[in-house]
C-alpha cells in the first residue's frame, strides 16, 4: 500500500519548516499538540497497524516459557533469526532447566556460537537455568520482580516472556519499538524504561503487548532504522517524521522487508496466520 499523493504529509512551507502532516481525517502532529490529541493520534496508529499487521506475534520460536525466556536472553546483540536457527540444536540436547543448569558450559558455548557473545549468553543460560531449579521449582515464574531476578534477564526480557508465554500486559521497549515511537512523538524519552511508562500511559493496559508486536513488526518490515520506506508506509499521513526515508513510492517498494517484501520473516515455526497472509518460514541454520 502506498500513500496517495494528496495526504501532504511532511509538506515544506516556504519557510523551510515542515507543515503539520494532513491526512485524510485532519491535521496531525502540529507543534504544541495536546495530550488528547496525541492519545488520539497513538491509538489511531495501533489500529491501522492492528489491520496492516493481524498476524503479529512474537518473532522467537518457543513451546514453553522456559524456551522463550531462554531465546529472549539470546536474542540479545543479534537477530531472532539467529536465535531461532540456534535453538532447535539447544533444546534438543537440554529440554528442561534441570538439562541445561547440570550441562557442560563449553559445549553450549559451541551450540551458541553463531549467536555472538556466547560466552556470557552460556553463562546467563545456565545460571538462569539453575536459579529456575534451585528457587522456582523448575517452572519460569509468572511475576515481573521474579523473572528479573534471573541471570540476564531484564524488564524487557521479562515483559517479553509474561506478555507472551503467560498473557500478562507489558511493554517491550526493544530498538526498534524506540525508534518508532520517538519518530512518532509520542515520547522524546530515551531511556527504555520512562518510553514504557509514557508509551504505556495512552494505552489501555490490555492493549501493551499487541502494541509492542505491531510497532516491532513495523519497524522491522518498513520503518527501518537508516533507509524507512516512507513511501510504502500505510501510516504516513499519520506520522511526524514522514520523509526521513525513501518517498518515491517504487523505490519505497523495493525497500520493504519480510512478507510485504516477499522476503521470510524470522520464525523456523511461525503461526499459520502469518502463513495465510503470505508469510514465509525462515530457513534453518546452514542452509543455502
Amino acid at each position: 500500500m502506498v500513500v496517495p499523493r494528496d495526504s501532504a504529509v511532511g509538506e515544506q512551507s516556504p519557510d523551510g519548516g515542515k507543515k503539520a502532516a494532513k491526512g485524510a481525517k485532519g491535521v496531525v502532529a502540529v507543534k504544541g499538540e495536546s495530550h488528547t490529541a496525541l492519545v488520539r493520534r497513538a491509538r489511531r496508529i495501533n489500529r491501522e497497524l492492528a489491520e496492516i499487521y493481524p498476524y503479529a506475534h512474537p518473532e522467537l520460536d518457543f513451546e514453553n516459557p522456559f524456551q522463550l525466556v531462554v531465546a529472549t536472553v539470546l536474542s540479545a546483540q543479534t537477530t531472532d533469526l539467529r536465535v531461532n536457527q540456534t535453538t532447535p540444536a539447544l533444546f534438543a540436547k537440554y529440554p528442561t532447566p534441570e538439562d541445561l543448569a547440570g550441562a557442560d558450559p563449553e559445549q553450549v558455548e559451541e551450540i551458541l556460537r553463531p549467536t555472538g557473545f556466547f560466552r556470557a549468553k552460556t553463562k546467563s543460560v545456565i545460571g538462569l537455568s539453575k536459579a529456575l531449579v534451585e528457587e522456582f521449582g523448575g517452572e519460569v515464574p509468572g511475576r515481573l520482580e521474579d523473572l528479573v531476578k534471573l541471570p540476564g534477564v531484564g524488564r524487557k526480557t521479562a515483559f517479553v516472556v509474561l506478555g507472551n508465554a503467560f498473557g500478562r500486559p507489558g511493554i517491550t521497549v526493544d530498538t526498534h519499538f524506540q525508534r518508532l515511537v520517538r519518530r512518532w512523538k509520542w515520547t522524546e524519552a530515551t531511556e527504555p524504561d520512562k518510553i514504557e511508562a509514557a508509551v504505556g500511559a495512552l494505552f489501555p493496559k490490555s492493549d501493551w503487548t499487541m502494541l509492542s508486536h505491531h510497532v516491532i513488526f513495523h519497524g522491522r518490515r518498513i520503518c527501518h532504522a537508516r533507509k524507512p520506506a516512507c513511501g510504502a508506509c500505510p501510516i504516513a499521513p499519520l506520522c511526524p517524521a514522514y520523509g526521513e526515508g525513501e518517498t518515491d513510492p517504487e523505490k519505497a517498494k523495493k525497500l520493504l522487508k519480510y512478507e510485504k517484501g516477499g522476503y521470510p520473516g524470522q520464525r523456523l515455526n511461525p503461526p499459520q496466520a502469518y502463513l495465510d497472509a503470505g508469510g514465509k518460514p525462515a530457513p534453518p541454520l546452514g542452509s543455502a
